[in-house]
């Protein structure tokens, strides 16, 4: 199919090998849209997978933004805007998940640093990729990507629990005061998925449990999944993609489960 045919997808934070961003990416791209890779910084690790999306047939541009940073985030949509004509999806992905600390030891800099990226970071790249649907008149979708955290607490993730859960009140805030421009603003809350940085939760968490190993600890964490497995990047994905498609204009606002079951409200 070709669904975003002529249509611009910016996902931020996808910029890792076999992360998310990718995946999300690799959706739209199998599906005609132009795909626009931005991170950090973009080196050899977000130029392959830029080279990968264009392999598939999608017109492709790298441009690195610190989401944490406004002004960034204004100059990816308006770089966006001058390479493809406009910008029609925003997947505000980026996020940092990997500082995992008991609350008492948390650090005043530990959880500035997630917040600002996580929750300041989707606000900026919402905030700019809005008013540029907007002006266009052309109507647009925003996926802002929560996680279980948004829906239940975790120990030793107070800053990332509290940033996901945020992210749900700024979906809704901001769908609210953006469907008059024919804006839909939702979140997908995907339960665990091991990409590089979630194989850091794993060790992390494998041993605080107390499991003998990494595979004893993945083998739990499906065991407790109704679907019998954690969730992938092509899961995430395909909610991404009905979210920004014409199927699912009149759902915004909400903050949808892609758990297997693991996760029910």
């Amino acid at each position: 199919m070709a669904r975003f045919a002529g249509k611009t997808v910016v996902v931020t934070g996808s910029g890792r090998n076999k992360g998310l961003g990718q995946g999300i990416l690799q959706r739209f791209a199998d599906e005609g849209g132009n795909c626009v890779v931005s991170d950090l910084t973009i080196g050899d690790e977000a130029e392959g997978v830029a080279a990968e999306l264009r392999a598939r047939g999608a017109k492709v541009a790298t441009i690195a933004c610190d989401v944490a940073d406004a002004a960034q985030a204004d100059a990816l949509v308006a770089q966006t805007v001058a390479t493809f004509g406009s910008i029609d999806v925003m997947v505000n992905n980026a996020g940092i998940g990997f500082m995992m600390k008991p609350l008492l030891e948390v650090e005043a800099a530990d959880w500035s640093k997630v917040i600002a990226v996580n929750l300041s970071g989707a606000f900026f790249c919402t905030q700019a990729a809005a008013r540029a649907m907007a002006s266009a008149g052309k109507g647009g979708r925003i996926i802002n990507i929560a996680s279980q955290a948004a829906k239940t607490g975790f120990p030793h993730l107070a800053a990332y629990v509290s940033s996901k859960h945020g992210m749900v009140g700024l979906t809704r805030a901001s769908a609210i005061e953006l469907g008059s421009h024919g804006i839909t603003v939702n979140a997908v809350c995907p339960n665990h998925v091991t990409t590089a940085l979630g194989a850091e939760q794993n060790a992390y968490f494998s041993k605080l449990l107390g499991f003998a190993s990494v595979e004893a600890y993945l083998a739990n964490m499906a065991a407790k999944n109704p679907m019998g497995r954690p969730g992938l990047p092509s899961d995430t994905a395909a909610a991404c993609a009905w979210l920004a498609s014409d199927d699912a204009f009149y759902v915004t606002g909400e903050a949808i489960n892609v758990a297997g079951g693991e996760e029910m409200h």
